[in-house]
């Protein structure tokens, strides 16, 4: 009788295209899993078919469904009216980001005076939500580039960085596309972008840790280079 083939006896290759390294594991057991996630938002091909009333219409019906299911009195005065508002702040404000439409338009000047150092925007207030239970994530953005002959309005930065704030997010994710949008606007290969922020999901529920902090990072261009990096976390950093 022929022996059973083990995953010892299979080719590496194999293996590496066999394993699953969630097999075994409940949803609740992995966690906040990013392996798998993609520096793109996922989303459907057909995201946009819908307009924006439809979508809160059908938003605030969903969301009267769960909150009559939690058990709750929609004929109160306080409750009856929160359906809509709900629905209306994940499509028109908390979640807005997720339409290319509501895209800051960006105008580029040129840089006249020949600023060839980095510019810096600090403590640039974050508002996102966390994708994996949709309870926010709250922090600061600090942002650098380098120009390459091109400037822009130091207000369109705090604005990009609230574009891809609203939707939900992971917070690796939300700091590339930062990074990889400022670099495409400005023709620059020089950009950094650094996030430090408290997620809800680690303070309201699970562990309930009301201390820690998130810190994720992206340099692209000189900032990859040790003394322009450190020049860049000297100025947001120091004195603190």
């Amino acid at each position: 009788m022929r022996q059973k083939e083990t995953l010892l006896d299979t080719p590496l290759q194999d293996k590496i295209l066999t394993i699953n390294p969630l097999e075994g594991f409940t949803m609740e057991e992995i966690g906040e899993q990013h392996l798998f996630t993609s520096f793109e938002t996922p989303m459907r091909p057909d995201a946009f078919e819908l307009d924006d009333e439809t979508k809160i219409e059908l938003i605030e019906r969903r969301f009267t469904e769960i909150m009559n299911i939690l058990g709750l009195d929609l004929n109160d005065d306080s409750l009856k009216g929160t359906p809509h508002r709900v629905a209306k702040m994940y499509v028109k404000e908390v979640f807005k980001g997720l339409n290319p439409k509501n895209a800051p338009k960006i105008a580029l000047f040129d840089n006249k005076f020949q600023y060839d150092q980095m510019l810096i925007e600090k403590d640039i207030t974050l508002f996102s939500n966390c994708e994996h239970h949709f309870v926010p994530i709250v922090g600061k953005a600090h942002v650098a580039y380098i120009s390459s002959g091109k400037v822009i309005g130091l207000s369109k930065i705090n604005r990009i960085v609230e574009y891809f704030a609203k939707r939900p997010q992971v917070q690796e994710r939300l700091n590339v596309q930062i990074a990889k949008y400022l670099s495409e606007v400005l023709e620059t290969e020089s950009v950094a972008v650094i996030i430090d922020a408290k997620h809800l999901c680690v303070s309201s529920r699970g562990v309930e840790d009301t201390s820690s902090s998130t810190i994720t990072a992206t340099y692209l261009g000189k900032f990859q280079e040790q003394g322009t990096k450190n020049e860049l976390l000297q100025h947001i950093y120091n004195g603190r």
